[in-house]
């Protein structure tokens, strides 16, 4: 019975025993799949577990930047020891810039380079999410990645316009510690809004307030919340006393995007 390369491939994924040691596996079992299997176990060459099934929720955060193009890419692992490795953390980097010289989508033409990767560093290890940002004409695109252990672990993308680098920067350093849901508050769908609105209902009424006061009391209270989680709404982290919209004055942020580890 022969073989092909795939073949070697499903046989690598589904022991994780190396490409050689799967090659000769099924020369010596006649290219038969489960003969080659018990053949890798014999000699201890198979993985003694499944990964599928573990957690991964360490990682690295990658992120480049190249003229006007950005990208962001997160790279799942099960430890942070892994996370900080040097293979683990030049694969994500890697793939970062492979995002911005083809697009999301080229990630997939590094699959080979990442099942090596999970056989080389024995861990589950999965693709997060993977962004691009190519900053339109006369836009300012910046960044910031909070860094802990060797690695990154929270990074930011912004694009701006009407502003200064400077500030373009100090806004991705704002994004990643105030961690914004939405950029607008007409972005916050209106079901969020309810709900909200019927928790902070009751917890009005359950502090006894009068029952026609209810009604303004709440609408105080959703106008914090918005300041939690809108962008534009929230206390600027170098000047509480403004919001991000008052710092920017009449610039504007396009778009952002944030990811973290965990």
């Amino acid at each position: 019975m022969s073989f092909t390369a795939k073949d070697v491939q499903a046989l690598r994924q589904a022991t994780g025993a190396g490409m050689m040691d799967c090659k000769k596996a099924l020369e010596t079992s006649s290219g038969d799949m489960e003969a080659a299997k018990q053949w890798l176990r014999e000699k201890g060459l198979a993985a003694s577990a499944k990964r599928d099934d573990r957690e991964n929720n360490q990682g690295v955060v990658a992120l480049v930047i190249t003229g006007n193009v950005g990208a962001i890419v997160k790279l799942k692992s099960e430890t942070d020891f892994v996370a900080s490795s040097e293979q683990f953390i030049a694969e994500a980097t890697a793939l970062a810039e492979l995002v911005i010289a083809k697009g999301e989508s080229a990630v997939n033409d590094r699959a080979k380079e990442l099942d090596d990767l999970k056989i080389l560093l024995k861990e589950k290890i999965e693709l997060g999410d993977v962004i691009r940002f190519e900053a339109a004409a006369g836009n300012v695109l910046d960044s910031y990645t909070h860094v802990q252990g060797g690695r990154g672990v929270n990074g930011v993308l912004v694009e701006m316009s009407g502003v200064s680098q400077e500030l373009a920067h100090d806004v991705a350093v704002h994004i990643a510690f105030a961690r914004p849901k939405y950029l607008r508050s007409d972005d916050v769908p209106a079901e969020v809004i309810a709900a909200e609105r019927t928790t902070l209902e009751t917890i009005t009424r359950n502090e006894g307030k009068p029952e026609a006061a209810i009604g303004k009391i709440v609408d105080g209270r959703i106008q914090g919340f918005l300041k939690d989680i809108v962008l534009l709404e929230q206390p600027y982290a170098k000047d509480d006393k403004k919001s991000v919209a008052q710092i920017i004055g009449s610039g504007a942020v396009v778009r952002y995007a944030q990811v973290e580890i965990g």
